[in-house]
């Protein structure tokens, strides 16, 4: 569980990267290579592997709805980064994800 919730923390820090990195795309293909982009790219990449090791010996049920909390720190750093507004319908949602992924651990 450790490792998959690893995972969703370096995912969403993958996908602010990839935010960060898409400021500087041009219609060039050149402009790909901007290091957060790659660098974003290389996050979920890194997160695969956590994934991966996560779920080798885990009940995939359980843990791939653990996945869906990388909305949850994907709603953090879009606050800390991108200084989105948080509303209640974000916090709603955020909510109903926390609760699924608690059902869903609950019933294993």
């Amino acid at each position: 569980m450790l490792l998959v919730f690893t995972a969703s923390v370096i995912g969403a820090f993958g996908m602010a990267f990839l935010k960060m990195g898409s400021a500087h795309l041009t219609r060039s293909i050149w402009s790909f290579l901007n290091p957060k982009l790659l660098f974003g790219i290389g996050l979920f990449l890194g997160s695969s592997v956590f994934y991966a090791w996560g779920i080798k010996d885990g009940q995939l049920s359980v843990l791939y709805p653990m996945v869906s909390l990388g909305y949850v720190w994907g709603l953090l750093w879009a606050k800390l980064f991108f200084n989105e507004a948080l509303t209640k319908q974000k916090f709603m949602g955020l909510g109903l994800i926390l609760l699924g992924v608690c059902f869903v651990g609950l019933g294993s």
